[in-house]
């Protein structure tokens, strides 16, 4: 293994990106400048990198967090949320017909914008026994949008008045992936961060109803044997929800947690480079430029009817 001017100062930026110099908007396209110079370590497993940096992330976010105001916003947009996951996969449908576009892809896309973005398209692909290829488009896709709400979100929160709350509602019903979600709320405030986060996991916890309706459905619509693989919930999510509880019940760490949060926050900036050092030419290419309309025609629909929502009853 060869290591290369261009590796080193690729780790140096990852390294720069987890500091408080760089803020997550600025390592997103750090990141994406490096995946498209091709400067990105191909000995690197990114995924696995990113899935463990956002765990350790939204865990230590967990510390900052209080139990009670986290599960009255959940409880509160609960019946939102639901209805929205399942407009979502309706509106795929109803998208993919009108495109013409190729099922499976569909099916995967759709479902990445209903729960967790790439962390849905994962656990559905086996149950589905979708090709690796339309895996990738459907990553793709999710990826580059979960891109351009890191700048996107921030910007209309700011130009329709929303407040720091209804921000925090927004992103979490409107954005794919939980780093994401995660990113744009903290770049809003913190107490659209503190909204969004648990609003955001308990979407993720939708990821296993998902994955045994839609094998089930898939089962019917093609006629073949398809077998609905046992989709776990994160551990990450039951480790922040036991880490928001320690901080609720025993306040007299405040300052401990307060570092960890903070160092959370630091360690999701990093998170956000990596994700943007994903988005290489292959992926762009990859892409098709009708799996990507029907990607933005899909979220589109989802942002501004959570929009909606939150404007009028958030």
């Amino acid at each position: 293994m060869v290591v290369s001017l261009k590796h080193i100062i690729f780790v140096f930026v990852g390294l720069l990106c987890v500091t408080p110099i760089i803020s997550a908007p600025y390592a997103l396209l750090f990141g994406l400048g490096f995946a498209l110079l091709d400067w990105v370590p191909k000995h690197i497993n990114l995924q696995a990198i990113i899935k463990r940096l956002l765990a350790i992330s939204v865990v230590g976010l967990g510390f900052g967090m209080n139990a009670y105001s986290a599960l009255a916003a959940s409880k509160a947009n609960l019946p939102a949320l639901l209805v929205l996951i399942l407009l979502t996969m309706v509106c795929g449908i109803v998208f993919m017909r009108a495109l013409k576009l190729h099922p499976e892809t569909a099916v995967l896309v759709s479902s990445g914008t209903a729960i967790c973005g790439g962390s849905a398209i994962a656990a559905l692909a086996p149950a589905i026994k979708a090709k690796q290829e339309r895996v990738g488009i459907a990553l793709a896709c999710v990826f580059i949008l979960n891109a351009l709400a890191l700048w996107l979100f921030p910007w209309l929160g700011h130009y329709f008045g929303l407040t720091e709350h209804q921000f925090g509602i927004w992103a979490a019903l409107a954005i794919h992936d939980t780093a994401s979600v995660v990113a744009a709320a903290g770049q809003f405030g913190d107490q659209a961060l503190a909204v969004a986060t648990p609003l955001k996991l308990t979407r993720a916890l939708a990821i296993v109803p998902l994955v045994l309706v839609v094998s089930w459905w898939w089962q019917r619509r093609n006629r073949a044997a398809v077998t609905a693989k046992r989709a776990a919930v994160p551990g990450f999510i039951l480790l922040y929800l036991v880490a928001m509880t320690i901080a609720t019940l025993l306040p007299q760490g405040r300052d401990i947690y307060s570092v960890i949060y903070d160092l959370a926050k630091l360690l999701l900036v990093g998170c956000v480079f990596l994700i943007g050092a994903t988005l290489n030419k292959r992926n762009l290419k990859q892409m098709g430029l009708k799996p990507f309309l029907f990607a933005c025609l899909l979220w589109a629909v989802i942002s501004i009817v959570s929009l909606l929502y939150v404007m009028a009853w958030a």
